[in-house]
């Protein structure tokens, strides 16, 4: 790394450090964006990136990816309001739409026109949720948003789908609280974004995983456990999900039924 001392703008041993500093083929980049350092240190082509967050709210640390503690109250507060609308809209029927839709604009970030949940629903947080217009979503609906959750227009959810962004350590002590760098033993988990394109179908029982990806116009089969990246145009499925092939025009219904209804 490079000296402590070296300053932007200093030019030492024929090496000139403004904002990318490199030093003895050792790349540090530094990007601040809304009060999270982002440092990149690239070394023998290898590259690790490391998150820290100071002088921020809790909730900007678990948007930032950085660890965080998710007792705190202002988390807890936060969790227990979108609990409490999740049940409310529980205890609503079907037909009561209006209601319904009042609800789900007071719970998520953001949602579109002419989505439809049959319910039961559980956001962790849901204003870290926006969900397009056109959704279908089916019965027992679940998504842990703790990081933030992106749903396109026209998706179609079966029952039981669960959406997880929250990691925790893999080190089991570690789950039960670590000493931090300030002596405090803290609960720290850590989480990753999920983000899910427009006009894809997820099967029942499918478990969406953190910091997964899925393209448009996907098909995940049912009791799928999706783990990485899905790109456009594909179906997917098993444990944990893997892309079985494209979908193709040769898919249409039209070469299954030989009337259209």
């Amino acid at each position: 790394m490079a000296d402590e001392n070296i300053n932007k703008g200093n030019a030492i041993e024929g090496n000139t450090i403004e904002g990318n500093t490199t030093v003895e083929n050792t790349t540090v980049e530094n990007t601040a964006v809304e009060g999270t350092t982002v440092e990149k240190i690239a070394v023998e082509n290898t590259t690790v990136e490391i998150t820290t967050v100071e002088n921020v709210s809790e909730e900007e640390r678990v948007l930032s990816g950085a660890l965080f503690s998710p007792r705190v109250q202002e988390l807890s507060d936060k969790k227990l309001r979108a609990h409490r609308l999740s049940q409310e809209y529980n205890l609503t029927f079907e037909d009561e739409i209006q209601k319904r839709s009042q609800i789900l604009k007071e719970l998520l970030a953001d949602i579109g026109e002419k989505t439809s949940m049959l319910g039961p629903i559980r956001f962790h947080y849901g204003c870290h949720t926006r969900i397009g217009k056109g959704c279908f979503v089916n019965f027992n609906f679940t998504v842990q948003d703790d990081a933030y959750v992106t749903i396109g227009d026209n998706n179609q959810f079966g029952p039981n789908v669960t959406i997880v962004t929250p990691m925790h350590p893999m080190i089991a002590q570690e789950r039960r609280g670590i000493v931090c760098d300030d002596g405090v033993e803290r609960y720290l988990c850590y989480a990753k974004p999920v983000t899910i394109g427009n006009d894809c179908w997820f099967g029942a029982n499918v478990v969406v995983c953190p910091g997964v990806t899925v393209g448009d116009r996907c098909v995940i089969g049912a009791g799928s456990v999706v783990t990485h990246d899905i790109p456009s145009d594909s179906f997917a499925a098993g444990v944990p999900a893997k892309v079985i092939r494209q979908i193709t025009e040769k898919d249409s219904v039209r070469n299954i039924f030989e009337t259209i209804y």
